[in-house]
């Protein structure tokens, strides 16, 4: 059945859902918090006015430079307005008299960590993102639209939430009970085959630009977190992701495609997805035609990870198998030069530690460094913030994770942030932590 007789969605973000829905975020957030929202974040939108964000230095620390690898001890950055104003040696640093200080001496300072594939549906998990060092994030979907409130709360709040590139919801052929999101996605619920017409495809999308989003989410194999789901069973044509990504091009915005299987993720990557979500079994031909298109690859190889410590046999099974086939995809697109971005692909209330995955990229064969970049200056590429993300220099971002050692050394620190800075406001880093074995798994 053709949905194109019903009129395309108006092309308005809807503000005044979306304000509110920020607004029930951010009263249920605030009582969450541990300490209470100082200002909003720097960056405001049209006819919005930004309330003062945080003031502070943080001295005494080792600052590493993910983009030139560069050490700097006894470092000072320094914040105003959320802002870095000044960052570097001690001696070519002004200290403001009146700021607020953070001693960071016997630690080393790094920019806010970027999970570029994460699931935040409350305000509690968008909070303890934050507090795990994920200052920056893309939203990889929610079922209502939760992602673009989240996005507002971080632009009014920021220390309660990350700054977030959101997808809203995703593009499946069942949306489930995800067609009540907008009532302009109604009229799908008479297709007998769900989501797969060019026109229906064309839908969700319009819908999708129509809310706001930054970025598309669509999928091209089942769900390796459903047991009774095969993921290599493959749900889209090449045809029909082309239809999803031009879509997308048309309304300016890239596609995030969750993938599995060889000929899965062949299809999605010719088709034109900006980036390659898990990706277990990409082959070595569809990585060197990844390099050539600057297509990332997102391999979120700590739920991958969590599924070889479930409880449930068949996804222990499926995670022991698919997770060296996918380390050594990861080793194969870092040697051919493929962009890899770190995402924990985090759901269902248990938000994973960024470090996790960077971790997981060093032992997939990655340097330090480069397992470093890839939740810092890579993946604020991949976001489209690296004019202020992913760094700590003048003009950047005010986000500061302060951890105890050398990452250089021992990427685990990074799991593990002592203080985590929001642009320039101070949060108690999460100390809670729920084993793999415990966590729920999304691979959505």
């Amino acid at each position: 059945m053709c949905v194109e007789s019903a009129p395309p969605p108006p092309s308005r973000v809807t503000r005044r859902g979306v304000l509110a829905g920020a607004a029930a975020l951010a009263g249920t957030a605030a009582a969450l918090a541990a300490a209470p929202s100082v200002a909003a974040a720097h960056e405001t939108t049209p006819g919005r006015t930004a309330a003062r964000s945080g003031d502070l230095v943080v001295e005494g620390g080792t600052l590493l430079d993910p983009a030139t690898g560069h050490v700097t001890e006894d470092a000072v950055v320094v914040i105003s307005s959320g802002v870095v104003r000044a960052a570097g040696a001690r001696a070519k640093v002004e200290i403001p008299h009146d700021a607020p200080i953070l001693d960071a001496h016997g630690r080393w300072v790094l920019p806010g960590l970027v999970d570029a594939h994460i699931h935040l549906n409350t305000a509690a998990e968008a909070h303890e993102a934050v507090r795990n060092g994920a200052t920056s994030a893309r939203s990889g979907s929610t079922n209502f639209y939760q992602d673009i409130a989240v996005r507002e709360l971080a632009r009014q709040a920021p220390d309660l939430a990350p700054r977030l590139r959101a997808a809203g919801v995703f593009i499946t052929p069942d949306l489930g009970n995800t067609i009540l999101a907008d009532p302009d996605l109604t009229p799908l619920a008479r297709l007998k085959d769900g989501v797969r017409s060019a026109e229906a495809l064309r839908r969700v999308v319009q819908v999708n630009l129509a809310r706001g989003a930054n970025v598309i989410k669509t999928r091209v194999n089942g769900r390796a977190g459903l047991p009774e789901q095969d993921p290599l069973a493959q749900v889209y044509s090449y045809e029909q992701l082309s239809e999803v990504v031009s879509a997308a091009r048309r309304g300016g915005k890239g596609v995030l495609c969750h993938s599995y299987s060889e000929r899965g993720c062949d299809d999605a990557v010719r088709a034109g997805i900006r980036s390659l979500e898990h990706g277990v079994f990409v082959s070595e031909r569809t990585l060197h035609d990844m390099r050539r298109r600057g297509t990332c690859f997102t391999p979120t190889l700590s739920a991958i990870a969590g599924l070889a410590e479930s409880s449930n046999p068949v996804l222990a099974e499926r995670g022991r198998t698919y997770l060296p086939v996918l380390k050594e995809a990861v080793r194969a697109a870092h040697l051919m030069g493929v962009p890899l971005v770190a995402g924990t692909d985090s759901s269902g209330g248990q938000v994973k530690p960024i470090g996790r995955e960077v971790e997981l990229m060093h032992a997939a064969g990655l340097s330090a460094l480069d397992a470093i970049r890839t939740a810092t200056t890579q993946a604020a590429r991949l976001l489209g913030l690296q004019p202020t993300v992913g760094r700590l220099a003048r003009g950047f971002a005010g986000d500061v994770i302060v951890v105890d050692g050398d990452p250089l050394a021992d990427v685990s620190v990074l799991k593990t942030p002592l203080h985590v800075v929001r642009a320039g406001l101070t949060l108690q880093p999460c100390l809670s932590r729920v084993s793999a074995a415990e966590a729920p798994v999304s691979l959505s």
